[in-house]
């Protein structure tokens, strides 16, 4: 049975309960295992065994939503409730203005006038806001209730009373003397246009949530110049192939994910690296996909289908990110599955207490209790949040695999560093050269003339070190190589001789004037080799694996956020202190094989910390999933990368900070978003529901109801939209 995936754009959902109840529609399909709907992306994400999309299409339509397969970026709709909006503005504004500026515009008191706002809040009401009663249907069939049932109610209760009032005043309390009952055409029209309102405000707002989607798809250029032996041909670059090679002219982007074979550009990927300079691109160099050149023309061998590209799986990422639920949102799911049930209980209480005390203003009660309570905010408080911080994580190099991630690395308190390839460059480097005669370069020169050739790691970092530098290498003659012990050639017709202490002993010369400088290197975790030239001691040269220059920065800013910071390490106690001491790490576990990595977590975790373990390697993949939270360097292992819910994609752990410091800020972005959404809830059905009348006579009206329940919304999303801005600054808890 194959594991199907599919994503759906879900139109019609309002608040919490409409997340609920699309949930169980799509779970109560056969074969669906998990069904994760997200208010603020109106998308669903479900997963199962062969299951069809139709099926799960026929089920969001049965449960009263529209549905159809996703597009790859989606947004809020905007264009319907606008038009509504607009009708209900134009048709609405003459009646609210009228009804609450009593006696300023007589005729509307009259039986005609009366009749006119009739017909016109009947359009309005009815009209406008028909979504509001197909959505509370589809909630009755399935004898449930949500956002939609609250406004349904409010709205057509007091176009209902008020009807009756125009159509037959005699069965009202006065009205066989002549004298009119009051009418709430104003009450009915606000509740649908401030409700219409708070619904293209929020759309709109919430559009922006998306931003960091749309733009990465954005990057994605949509044809490419594929090279062939026939020639050059325009092609569509989705259908680029790996091995196929494309051709890519200054001012263009690269197309996918590849590797450079010809020519030679100046490409800007600050979008994807954070490198604030475009880097120089030969032979040889990876490119990705959105990468614009900037200087002269080369050609690429592509490795990866645009499909598969580095932009094209952030994308992705970030959009998975943002369908899914931090576990904070688990307090308002439960809440909004028994809140509508409740508030419909209160309003009718409300009514027929109300209706002993003061029957006029019953129904004004009632309709109120209806508006104020509607748990939009609270459906919003928590994936509003998830959704800027993930869009703006991605915009910072931070890649987090949603809202559980998010929440977990905001609680984080210990963070585990794998030192070699994550902390450090990965390879070896020349560190030190001490020369007897001649100066270091000279000595350097003929190091790297013997080691030209040789495939080892520290005959690499010399070669590397000399071409660096500039120096003209010259080819070895008679190389001669003893393995674990060293190497030796004529260069220029002198004998070079680089290894061992016991290497050069066994040739007849003497190392004594080279020791007291190779032990005290050998003590700082170098690897050491001793050079001899024309049967003379001539010098030391050190290489070791040296910390990324981001590294030291990066760990300062942890530190002040009050970060337990602990360096794992394979090499040997004297390497690991050697490199721990550079970056000012005080806690270092060395010796560890990649097996107790792992072990090590679960260790930390058993004392009650919640760790992080950062990593790049398949060696750390099983202490990425055994921590709290697994991150991933930039150049990590697919598996690692895999196996982490977090991925850094700029240069080793220098974005590490911000992603602590974001996760942070989102959390407490959705407590206050929580905090305000419950306060405004149980402040304001009290006051909707008459409590304060005893103490001062102060009701709130319905229109003042509907206008307050639009505005908490989109407050919540403003709220969350303050991430969009986040920085991390120095020292941000």
């Amino acid at each position: 049975m194959a594991t199907a995936h599919h994503n759906l754009d879900i139109g019609g959902m309002s608040c919490a309960s409409c997340v609920r109840r699309v949930e169980k529609a799509l779970t109560g399909v056969a074969g669906v295992t998990t069904a994760r709907v997200n208010l603020v992306t109106r998308q669903a994400r479900v997963e199962g065994d062969s299951v069809r999309a139709a099926s799960l299409l026929q089920a969001v339509k049965d449960a009263g939503y529209d549905a159809r397969l996703a597009r790859q970026v989606s947004h809020p709709e905007v264009g319907a409730p606008g038009r509504a909006l607009v009708i209900a503005a134009i048709l609405g504004l003459p009646v609210l203005i009228g009804g609450m500026a009593h006696g300023a515009f007589p005729w509307m008191e009259t039986q005609a006038g009366r009749w006119l706002q009739l017909l016109v809040a009947g359009v309005v009401v009815f009209g406008s806001g028909a979504r509001f009663f197909v959505g509370a249907f589809g909630a009755l069939r399935h004898r449930s209730a949500d956002m939609n049932t609250l406004v349904a109610l409010g709205s057509v209760a007091a176009w209902s009373y008020s009807a009756v009032a125009v159509i037959a005043p005699r069965v009202f309390p006065h009205g066989e003397h002549g004298v009119l009952p009051h009418v709430y055409f104003e009450a009915a029209v606000a509740i649908v246009g401030f409700v219409l309102l708070g619904r293209y405000l929020e759309a709109r707002t919430l559009r922006r949530l998306n931003v960091a989607v749309s733009s990465l798809v954005a990057l994605q250029p949509k044809t490419a110049r594929r090279v062939r032996s026939e020639g050059d041909t325009d092609v569509a670059a989705e259908s680029l192939l790996p091995g196929d090679v494309i051709r890519v002219r200054p001012g263009e982007s690269v197309a996918a994910d590849g590797e450079v074979i010809e020519g030679r550009g100046v490409v800007d990927d600050a979008m994807l690296t954070g490198e604030s300079l475009p880097v120089v691109k030969e032979p040889g160099a990876s490119v990705f996909a959105g990468s614009v050149n900037r200087g002269g023309p080369f050609t690429v061998r592509v490795t990866h289908p645009a499909s598969g590209s580095t932009v094209a799986r952030i994308a992705a990422a970030v959009a998975d990110a943002q369908s899914s639920r931090a576990p904070i949102a688990r307090v308002a799911d439960v809440v909004a599955g028994y809140f509508v049930p409740i508030v419909l209980g209160i309003a009718l209480l409300t009514l027929v207490v109300w209706l002993f005390v003061e029957p006029t203003v019953a129904l004004e009660r009632f309709v109120a209790v209806l508006i104020i309570a509607c748990p939009c905010a609270l459906g919003l408080a928590t994936p509003a949040a998830v959704a800027a911080a993930t869009g703006r994580g991605a915009e910072l190099g931070v890649l987090i695999k949603g809202g559980a991630p998010l929440e977990m690395l905001s609680r984080v308190d210990t963070v585990l560093l794998d030192k070699t390839g994550t902390l450090t460059v990965g390879r070896p480097l020349l560190t030190e050269i001490v020369a007897l005669s001649g100066g270091d370069d000279a000595l350097l020169r003929l190091v790297a003339s013997v080691e030209r050739d040789s495939e080892h790691p520290v005959a690499a970092a010399v070669v590397g070190a000399a071409k660096e530098r500039g120096l003209d290498l010259e080819d070895p003659v008679g190389v001669v190589v003893e393995g674990g012990a060293g190497v030796a050639a004529s260069i220029g017709g002198r004998e070079v001789r680089v290894g061992t202490a016991a290497w050069l002993t066994s040739a007849g010369i003497d190392p004594g004037a080279l020791i007291a400088d190779a032990d005290r290197l050998a003590s700082l975790g170098r690897t050491v080799v001793l050079v001899a030239v024309g049967g003379r001691a001539a010098g030391v040269l050190a290489v070791a694996d040296r910390p990324r220059p981001s590294s030291l920065t990066a760990l300062r800013s942890l530190a002040r956020q009050r970060l337990e910071l602990v360096m794992l390490s394979g090499d040997r106690e004297a390497t690991a202190m050697a490199v721990a001491s550079q970056l000012g790490l005080t806690r270092v576990i060395a010796g560890v094989r990649p097996e107790q990595k792992a072990e090590v977590v679960k260790a930390e975790r058993a004392r009650g910390r919640r760790v992080a373990m950062v990593g790049d390697g398949i060696n750390d993949a099983p202490a990425l999933a055994a921590a709290d939270v697994g991150v991933a360097i930039a150049t990590a292992t697919d598996i690692a990368a895999a196996t982490a819910e977090v991925t850094l994609t700029r240069e080793g752990i220098s974005s590490l900070p911000t992603a602590i410091a974001l996760a942070r800020a989102a959390m407490r972005t959705i407590r206050q978003n929580l905090f305000w959404a419950f306060v405004y809830n149980v402040v304001g059905i009290p006051i909707a529901a008459g409590a304060l009348y005893a103490w001062n006579g102060w009701v709130l009206s319905p229109v003042v109801a509907s206008a307050a329940m639009s505005l908490s919304s989109v407050s919540v999303v403003l709220n969350s939209l303050r991430l969009k801005r986040f920085t991390c600054k120095e020292g941000v808890l």
